[in-house]
């Protein structure tokens, strides 16, 4: 014990735990040092090496302490790759959690050639998943529902899993799956090692340990600070499919010297790129599918201008510190406020100042609220900039440099080409001329002679602000349609049309909307309410559509099946809504809540 009299900054300190230290499998430690991981968390520190040794564990700790890499590793570590069958599996209570640990699993066993992870969960169409399964997938990450779904079907066999861990397990209690979670726990070989992880200890979840594990090591840990002050915070409503187009103009009028925007997936950050490119931004993407060395150049790229805005999964983007990056633009939601911390914490760094705006969609508002409370922080709600005011931005931009142009010299020849203008254009003054070469050179052409992308943009943003303030009733998927969701035959108002996707089909709303203004002609503004259910979508177009445009929509496809659009007619009958419809919250069953999750924002910071 330390002499209480000794000053703490004289106290003698303990060398620290380094990952090196904890007697990791050779390609394990390699991938985490390519993740710029050196010094496990207080987690990772005990669970670890628990667990390597074949200990069960109960983990008491909160989302953002690294507990995923803690079961992750040794899970990684006890599976054998050449063997084509499952031997770990991870529940987890949500959708976006699972694809999450997925994605950070993946990332770990980077040098674990032949391993493959597979992502199950409700909402996605079972095809893929079941020849993942066939195929030879070692490890499983699933929710309850859709893991059981594969056992009744029999595309999952859990003959041969030596590790389970129960991610989050007491909010998967809360959301009413011990019975799912008992009886795949009975499905796995007694004989496997077990790893519970929950926030709190209470005695529901003490009783499934007891049920599930074998003298399990206790280890309880705290959450990291999450104090943000050095970050001015905000949040714009962004509908789904307009989020590339307000990116170019949030980017457009920053005066952030470079910007780092978060997506949750690798393809995510992939299109995203690619749009701003298109856009004329100098951007770049990283993500778990690029090579360590391309990711250094790229990085490198950054640091010295030559790239400004870096698109980045979470995992892509751990351990990045660039002077550089003075805007952080979440463009999905983070699922979880820690995952959150950490992205706003590429900027404001070493005592400098940043900014960070997240895309909120209007059915994602809540999310905020978790948000502030981890932060302690209110964020403040902007709007997402007109074009009039890029232009502006550009204007002023360019203004600046007018003294140092004036003194560069030169301007003779410009100067006698304005003056024969003007002499030609008695009409024309010389501010009109001076305005008129501003427009033209920040690509201001005039008035478009028909609807645009930022017509549509403009116009669903004006919907957007119009959404309800945080802490107003909301529906299952956070909007304020619950009560209209629960009476699926009546319409708010113009025509109202059927189409053959839903949910099960793994049907998005914009694919829906894309379906309907790429074959049918149509503008987002020309699209009313859109309800998905299980099998079919309802879409209120109240302007009605031509025979011709009918026809054009009805042979698109969405998630690899035709349209077949239709004029809706309400529930024959008085019948109750099909399977899978949506209901009100207090009609949901746990396979019900696990298949909602479909429509979340996958959660996508590891390792943590």
């Amino acid at each position: 014990m330390l002499d209480p009299a000794l000053p703490a900054d004289d106290a003698p300190e303990a060398p620290a735990v380094t990952f090196a230290d904890l007697d990791l499998p050779a390609p394990l430690r390699a991938a985490v040092t390519e993740l710029g991981f050196t010094t496990p968390t207080a987690i990772q520190a005990e669970a670890i090496p628990a667990l390597l040794s074949g200990r069960d564990i109960t983990g008491v700790a909160q989302t953002g302490t690294g507990k995923t890499a803690a079961f992750g590793l040794p899970l990684l570590a006890a599976v054998d790759p050449e063997r084509r069958e499952v031997q770990a599996v991870v529940l987890a209570p949500t959708r976006e959690l699972a694809m999450q640990v997925a994605e950070a699993l993946e990332s770990f066993a980077s040098h674990l050639p032949g391993l493959e992870v597979v992502p199950v969960y409700g909402g996605a169409p079972y095809l893929p998943q079941q020849r993942a399964l066939k195929g030879g997938a070692q490890v499983v990450v699933g929710t309850p529902g859709r893991v059981i779904d594969h056992l009744d079907r029999g595309s999952l066999v859990l003959d041969a899993v030596r590790f389970l861990v129960l991610d989050e397990a007491d909010e998967m209690l809360r959301m009413g799956f011990a019975e799912d979670v008992d009886r795949i726990a009975s499905a796995a070989p007694a004989e496997r090692q077990v790893a519970l992880f929950s926030a709190t200890m209470p005695q529901a979840i003490r009783r499934v340990a007891a049920q599930h594990l074998t003298n399990p090591v206790e280890i309880t840990v705290s959450r990291q600070s999450s104090t943000v002050t050095s970050v001015k915070q905000t949040y714009a409503v962004v509908p789904f499919r307009h989020k590339a187009g307000a990116l170019a103009r949030v980017l457009a009028v920053t005066d952030a010297d470079a910007a780092i925007v978060f997506v949750r997936t690798r393809s995510a950050a992939e299109d995203v790129a690619v749009s701003l490119v298109e856009r004329g931004v100098a951007a770049a993407y990283i993500s778990g599918d690029v090579a360590q060395a391309d990711r250094e150049k790229i990085v490198e790229r950054v640091r010295t201008g030559a790239i400004n805005v870096l698109v980045a999964t979470d995992v892509a983007a751990r351990g990045l510190d660039i002077e550089r990056i003075g805007l952080v633009v979440n463009f999905d939601v983070p699922g979880e406020p820690e995952a959150y911390v950490h992205r706003i914490g590429r900027t404001g760094r070493a005592g400098r100042t940043g900014e960070a705006l997240t895309f909120v969609t209007p059915n994602e508002q809540g999310r905020l609220r978790a948000i502030e409370r981890t932060t302690r922080q209110r964020l403040e709600q902007i709007d997402i900039p007109s074009p009039a005011d890029v232009s502006a931005h550009r204007v002023a931009k360019l203004l600046q440099r007018v003294p140092a142009r004036r003194d560069a010299g030169r301007l003779d020849l410009y100067r006698t080409a304005a003056g024969e203008f003007l002499a030609a254009h008695p009409e024309v003054d010389t501010a009109e001329l001076v305005a008129v070469l501003a427009a033209l050179a920040v690509g201001d052409e005039g008035p478009a002679p028909r609807a645009t992308e930022g017509d549509d943009l403009d116009d669903a943003l004006s919907r957007a602000r119009l959404a309800p303030e945080r802490g107003a009733p909301r529906g299952r998927d956070g909007g304020p349609e619950g009560e209209r969701r629960r009476n699926p035959a009546r319409p708010t108002g113009g025509l109202r049309y059927r189409v053959s996707v839903g949910h099960q089909h793994g049907a998005q709303p914009g694919a829906i909307v894309g379906a309907l203004t790429n074959e049918g002609g149509l503008h987002g503004k020309d699209l009313g309410k859109i309800d998905i259910f299980s099998t079919f979508s309802l879409v209120e177009i109240p302007g009605g559509l031509s025979p011709e445009a009918f026809d054009r929509i009805g042979r698109a496809r969405v998630a690899g099946r035709p349209l077949r659009i239709r004029v809706d007619e309400g529930p024959r009958g008085g019948a109750r809504p099909e399977r899978g419809a949506s209901r009100g919250p207090a009609h949901h069953t746990p396979r019900d809540r696990d298949r909602d999750r479909d429509a979340r924002p996958r959660r996508t910071s590891a390792p943590r």
